[in-house]
Order: C-alpha cells, then structure tokens, then sequence
C-alpha cells in the first residue's frame, strides 16, 4: 500500500522482483486488497482505488496507512498537557493519537468513538461518551442527542480528521452523520487540531465540514505542496510534519 499511495500505480512484475516472489504470489496479494476495496486491479497490476466517494468502514480504515497514523500520533503527541478537556472523534488517525496520550495525567475526553471508549475503559482518562445513535459501520455515535451533549461542554482542544481537504473545499467527510458531529465539536473547543495523513491532501469527499481557515493546527506526515505554505501562512495556521 506505501508504493500504491507513493506512485498510484504498482505492476506485478515489479512487485515479485521487490520482494523476491513469485508473479502469482503477488496476483494473490493484490486480490485480497481489491476485495478489501483499497486497490483496482488492472491488465499487469494494479491502481490504487482513491475512494473519494466511499464510506469505509472503521475496520478495514483502521488498516490503511497505518505507518503515517502512527508518525502522526508521535508528532502530535506534545500539543495536548496534563489537564486538558479533550473532544474527539472516530477516527482511526485520532484513535492512534490516543494510545501515545497514557502517560498524560487528568485528560477529559467528550468522544463519540465507540472503539476510543472501549479501548480505554480501564486508563486514567476521564470518559464522556456522546450517547447518540450508533453508526456501526464507522464505530461512531451520531444524530441529534450526541450534538445535544456536544453542546454542554466547552473545551481545551477538539482532534478531528477528515476523508479529504482541499485548499478552496476545505475539510470533508464521506458521510453527512459524521461531518455534522466534527462541526459541533469545533465550535465548542478552543482550538482545533486536525490530524490528516498526505494521501488526503488535494482531494474531494462528498461533504464539507468546514473551511481549512477555522482549524489551528495541522499535522501530516509530509511536506505539502508549495500552494499549502502560501495558504497555511495567509491564514496563520500551524503545520507539523
């Protein structure tokens, strides 16, 4: 998948002399990624799917670039304190940040993310769970009574990701549910950090969440293109890659 999201396009023949295996070993591998919809396969290869309009679920996201969510978390990692009130989402890239958080004393955490809550039932966080109707395909609570309990609280720091972001379409979401709960979150944080790999940069997603303009701080995993350094300064927004 790293040379799929670095060249878009990957040959068997190239594959199987990179890893000293057969041609049909390599067939094989990128079936089973194209069953698992991340990869088109094609006459001597295969190209990478962009899902641009699909919704995929937690389980097969929480597999996808792994390696840059976890670059993401470390790089991260330093912009929460002891102390802080925390709201985030159910995304795979925050769920990562999470696991580097443990060592962080009285964090408050106002989450909708089933996965997040589950995983850390028994840390030190203190856990306030959205309630809400489940969206089971996301792992993520969603619908009126998760943004009635957004509402109540005012915090430190929203952690949110996103399915694209774009320049001029800003962040975007594969699904309206979860699109609408990261806007609320947003207008009840101080600040808000968006964790977003490069694969997603340049990209477009079926539903606008907000403008890049309303987010503080970025953090990727790659230098963006040089059209980035120009909108990230004209609107003060911090990058960390």
């Amino acid at each position: 998948m790293k040379l799929l999201n670095q060249h878009q396009k990957v040959y068997v023949q190239d594959l199987s002399k990179l890893f000293d295996v057969t041609d049909e070993t390599i067939r094989r591998d990128l079936e089973k990624l194209e069953q698992q919809n991340l990869v088109k396969r094609c006459y001597g290869g295969a190209v990478i799917n962009d899902h641009t309009s699909q919704d995929i679920s937690f389980l097969k996201r929480i597999d996808i670039n792994n390696s840059n969510k976890v670059y993401i978390a470390k790089k991260a990692e330093h912009l929460i304190n002891d102390g802080d009130t925390l709201m985030v989402d159910a995304s795979t890239t925050c769920l990562a940040l999470l696991r580097y958080l443990k060592d962080k004393k009285d964090l408050t955490i106002i989450t909708n993310s089933i996965r997040l809550i589950n995983e850390f039932v028994n840390s030190d966080f203190k856990i306030i769970s959205t309630g809400g109707e489940l969206r089971a395909h996301s792992y993520a609570l969603v619908g009126p009574i998760a943004c009635e309990t957004i509402k109540k609280y005012y915090v430190d720091t929203v952690l949110i990701s996103c399915k694209a972001l774009d320049i001029k379409k800003g962040l975007m979401e594969s699904n309206e549910p979860e699109s609408i709960i990261k806007r609320q979150m947003m207008e009840q944080a101080q600040k808000s950090i968006l964790l977003a790999d490069s694969t997603k940069f340049d990209k477009t997603a079926f539903i606008k969440t907000c403008d890049l303009a309303e987010i503080d701080t970025i953090v990727t995993d790659k230098e963006p293109n040089i059209e980035w350094f120009d909108y990230i300064k004209e609107n003060d927004i911090k990058l960390i890659y």
